[in-house]
């Protein structure tokens, strides 16, 4: 399996200059311009994803997670959801990386076994960065009405943890 691995990219790329032979085309040229279009495309969501990043930061910073986590607390015990969780429920939709940290955070308190661990292990994987990508996605083609799909996604960020949360608790 791991010679497949060290070829794989190699030949994918052979493949594509003798592709490129048969068709009588300049694959370099053709390289060229897809990446001055895809550079292009970059410089265009820069702006969305400095203001996410920025947005996502201040909330972080601004300490009104804990206080959410605080509020609900009482609401949580009652369905046996530990209240270290919505945190990362919270921040699922915002940022992927924000809630690897979190996730392993709380994977190292409380043990992979454990059913935070493991809450917290699903939740991250059966869901994703919803406004991340609503944001990426609807920059690079133009579009501005994002709400309708925004409110969608979460409310599939929501069905993914319930899920979580039903599977987690049948299967372990």
């Amino acid at each position: 399996m791991a010679q497949i691995g060290l070829y794989a990219v190699p030949v994918f790329l052979l493949s594509i200059f003798v592709m490129a032979f048969i068709k009588n085309t300049n694959a370099f040229d053709d390289f060229v311009e897809g990446a001055k279009e895809g550079l292009g495309t970059a410089a265009s969501l820069l702006p969305n994803l400095v203001g996410m990043i920025v947005g996502v930061k201040v909330f972080l910073a601004s300490g009104i997670l804990d206080s959410i986590s605080a509020m609900l607390d009482p609401l949580l015990s009652r369905i046996n959801l530990h209240p270290q969780l919505l945190p990362l429920m919270i921040l699922r939709p915002l940022s992927g990386s924000a809630t690897v940290g979190y996730a392993s955070e709380l994977i190292n308190i409380h043990g992979p076994d454990s059913l935070v661990g493991r809450l917290a292990s699903v939740m991250q994987a059966s869901s994703d960065t919803t406004i991340y990508i609503i944001t990426v996605y609807f920059a690079a083609v133009g579009l501005k009405e994002m709400k309708h799909a925004l409110k969608l996604g979460l409310i599939t960020d929501l069905f993914a943890f319930g899920l979580a949360i039903v599977a987690v608790s049948l299967f372990f």
